[in-house]
């Protein structure tokens, strides 16, 4: 896992092992600033493979050092990894070059085109850039899946595993499935980061709860409702919505519920009882 948006004065090609007061020589800061915590354990990495069920194309970001990367690949998956730090992307590039099924591109996964082909997207990604990579898979007409170690608490956050939606995965469950599948320990990275992680699915419904041609009324209703001015979600859209609570009936929810605790289904619901 390495990437970022900068390498400040850092230099791949430097030889000498400057440190500075702080005691990190120029590689230390780099691994720092790039969020650079290595997928070590092989039982982890067979998790997210397994989760991920890689066929056909499957972009990686930052695959690092590539263990990730070689197991999508002996999984039957023809990976492309966009690596971002120059000396991984090049040592990466030599340990694959004669491998039919791993291409390596020296790039920040968040700039890179979308392809026109169905594919999906793995990898351990850092976090300090887990919402620009998530938003980028979700606006990728032809993703099919996401299969993304975050730090735990996104995954959780996202997946409603606190008990509560967040709005963005309330505005896109019409059309993604959200789920945290397992749980990774720190101890699995080298170097050991701070928390603990978590493997998030991220998944295209075959089909969708509501149709592309409503996309914009779901999205204003939903917008609408987390705004969260009248403390109540039916406090909130009472007034905008004629027939609300027969809709709230419809959809099983409260008239005291609090937004972050309406379940995503309810809202599909919701929608669906009030523009029929």
């Amino acid at each position: 896992m390495a990437q970022s948006y900068a390498f400040g004065n850092y230099s791949h090609t430097q030889q000498k092992t400057t440190r500075t007061s702080g005691g990190r020589t120029p590689r230390d800061r780099a691994r720092r600033e790039l969020s650079q915590n290595f997928l070590t354990d092989p039982q982890a990495i067979e998790q997210i493979v397994k989760v991920a069920a890689p066929a056909g194309l499957i972009l990686e970001p930052g695959p690092g050092e590539g263990a990730l990367t070689f197991a999508l690949a002996a999984a039957g998956a023809q990976v492309i990894g966009y690596e971002a730090d120059p000396l991984y992307a090049a040592k990466l590039k030599a340990r694959t070059r004669d491998n039919p099924r791993i291409q390596v591109v020296k790039a920040d996964f968040t700039t890179v085109r979308r392809p026109a082909e169905p594919f999906a997207v793995a990898g351990n990604i850092p976090f300090s850039i887990t919402s620009p990579i998530v938003r980028w898979c979700l606006n990728a007409d032809r993703l099919t899946s996401a299969t993304l170690l975050t730090q735990l608490e996104y995954a959780r956050k996202r997946s409603g595993d606190f008990g509560r939606w967040s709005r963005l995965t309330v505005s896109t469950w019409p059309w993604f499935g959200w789920e945290l599948t397992g749980r990774i320990g720190r101890e699995s990275f080298r170097p050991v980061p701070s928390v603990d992680s978590g493997v998030l699915r991220i998944e295209r419904r075959a089909e969708p709860l509501v149709s592309r041609a409503d996309e914009a009324a779901y999205t204003e209703l939903v917008e609408l409702g987390f705004t969260g001015v009248g403390g109540t979600l039916h406090a909130t859209l009472r007034g905008h919505h004629p027939g609300l609570d027969a809709a709230f009936a419809v959809a099983g929810i409260p008239r005291d519920a609090v937004v972050a605790f309406v379940h995503p289904d309810q809202w599909v619901s919701l929608f669906h009882a009030l523009h029929r």
